[in-house]
């Protein structure tokens, strides 16, 4: 799964691979420009996670509450 999600970045632009011969054989991977573009966003994201996680919590049991005494 690692492998195919590491393609699919590959794929689109995001990580650049780079293999150097040997037994076994070493995989590099690095950010690409486009890539390191997208950090900013992904530490914003971080960021909020971090800020809500107690309210996504309470959202969490909530829902898992109700869902119990509708299927109880």
């Amino acid at each position: 799964m690692l492998t195919q999600t590491l393609r699919k970045l590959e794929r689109e632009g995001l990580v650049s691979r780079s293999v150097t011969a040997g037994v076994p054989a070493r995989v590099d991977y690095q950010l690409t420009p486009l890539g390191e573009s997208l950090l900013p966003v992904q530490r914003a994201i971080k960021a909020w996670a971090e800020t809500h996680i107690a309210e996504v919590h309470e959202a969490r049991a909530r829902y898992d509450d109700a869902d119990v005494r509708q299927c109880g």
